[in-house]
């Protein structure tokens, strides 16, 4: 796999960012990937209504969504056995549940480079 491609598994990914902007750029970086899919959510609302009604092969969550956070996103996905990675603004400042501790997560701002690498670090840990 070159650092600029995701693993070919992956072609559905939900994004949730609150930042509209920040969540255009991802989707950009993730279509350059090779993903053919992505949806886009900019609450913890709508993401969990697309993760009821779509089947995803990755999700990628901003961690803080202004006074809340994906962590009930997070969840649904572990239900649903779907991957996910978290983005962050704020480093290693904002306590995770300890079920969610070991999810791979990147700093903002990042790189295509760091966003493959996140969702390849994902899947691997998933498949192992």
């Amino acid at each position: 796999m070159q650092v600029s491609q995701v693993p070919p598994a992956i072609q559905s990914v939900l994004v949730l960012e609150d930042n509209f902007l920040i969540a255009l750029d991802m989707e950009e970086m993730l279509v350059s990937l090779g993903v053919t899919s992505v949806r886009v959510a900019t609450s913890k609302a709508k993401a969990m209504e697309l993760v009821a009604e779509h089947r995803f092969d990755f999700a990628i969550l901003d961690i803080n969504l202004g006074d809340d956070t994906s962590f009930a996103v997070a969840d649904a996905l572990i239900a649903r056995g779907i991957s996910f990675g978290f983005t962050s603004g704020y480093g290693d400042l904002l306590a995770l549940p300890s079920h969610l501790r070991d999810v791979p997560r990147i700093d903002k701002p990042f790189s295509e480079g760091t966003l493959s690498s996140l969702i390849a670090t994902a899947v691997l840990s998933r498949d192992t």
